[in-house]
């Protein structure tokens, strides 16, 4: 007879698993040799989601090797409780908040660019580069619609975008990263994610129709693709836009 070994998830973990099995005990077939990490992710719950794992009332990392019987609660990213005496097992937090996104999130990416984060989008990266941008030297939370991508071992930060609309998988990405006081619109170009600065109006004259140069003095540019910016009829309609993405965000 296979042994097997009782889990349960909490709270948003449980977006992750089908009906049947959310909030609430259940039991899968022990397999020999299993790391706790592989049977977490066996059931669909990525590893990036997870910050705390109970078996049998003790806490355990990653590396654990699952036994016949054991009994698993595992935790999502804690906001309030203080777990420092356990095993903690999300990394530190980055010190600067920087994202790269799926080729799904091309709007949200245009959104938290708006809002000044630093964010970084290609339609054309593969899953393979996106994992390795997220990890490699300046590592940047991967954004993603991809159970699967969140799955491989090199992510340490990451984050599964429940909502489908973008305005809201904004308001969801504030909210889970408390990034609303590090909000700083028309920072960086929304198009392709390069810091936006002051321009010299002699400098940008000929990026800019004459019936606004004749009216403006206030330019910007991006200093990657050289876009020129300024306060006009669009700047408008961005700011009415931002004012509803922070809507209702503490």
């Amino acid at each position: 007879m296979m042994s097997s070994v009782s889990f349960r998830f909490y709270e948003e973990l449980n977006d992750f698993l089908p009906p049947r099995r959310r909030k609430r005990d259940f039991t899968i077939p022990f397999r020999p040799s299993n790391s706790i990490k592989d049977m977490i992710e066996s059931v669909g719950v990525p590893h990036t989601e997870v910050d705390l794992i109970l078996v049998n009332g003790e806490s355990v990392d990653f590396s654990y090797i699952v036994c016949p019987g054991d009994r698993i609660s595992v935790y999502p990213v804690f906001e309030a409780f203080d777990i420092s005496g356990l095993n903690h097992l999300r990394p530190e937090p980055l010190r600067r908040t920087r994202f790269v996104l799926d080729t799904h999130l091309g709007k949200l990416a245009r959104y938290l660019r708006l809002l000044g984060f630093d964010t970084l989008y290609n339609n054309d990266y593969t899953d393979a580069e996106l994992a390795e941008i997220a990890a490699k030297g300046d590592k940047r939370i991967l954004l993603t619609r991809d159970h699967g991508l969140l799955k491989r071992k090199m992510v340490s930060h990451g984050y599964f975008v429940r909502e489908d609309k973008p305005e809201k998988q904004v308001k969801e990405v504030l909210s889970r990263f408390d990034l609303r006081n590090a909000v700083r619109p028309f920072r960086r170009c929304t198009q392709c994610n390069g810091l936006i600065r002051p321009a010299d109006k002699q400098q940008v004259l000929e990026h800019v129709p004459e019936r606004v140069a004749e009216k403006l003095d206030v330019f910007t540019r991006c200093d990657t693709c050289s876009r020129v910016y300024w306060k006009g009829s669009h700047y408008d309609h961005m700011v009415k836009i931002i004012d509803g993405l922070l809507r209702d965000i503490e």
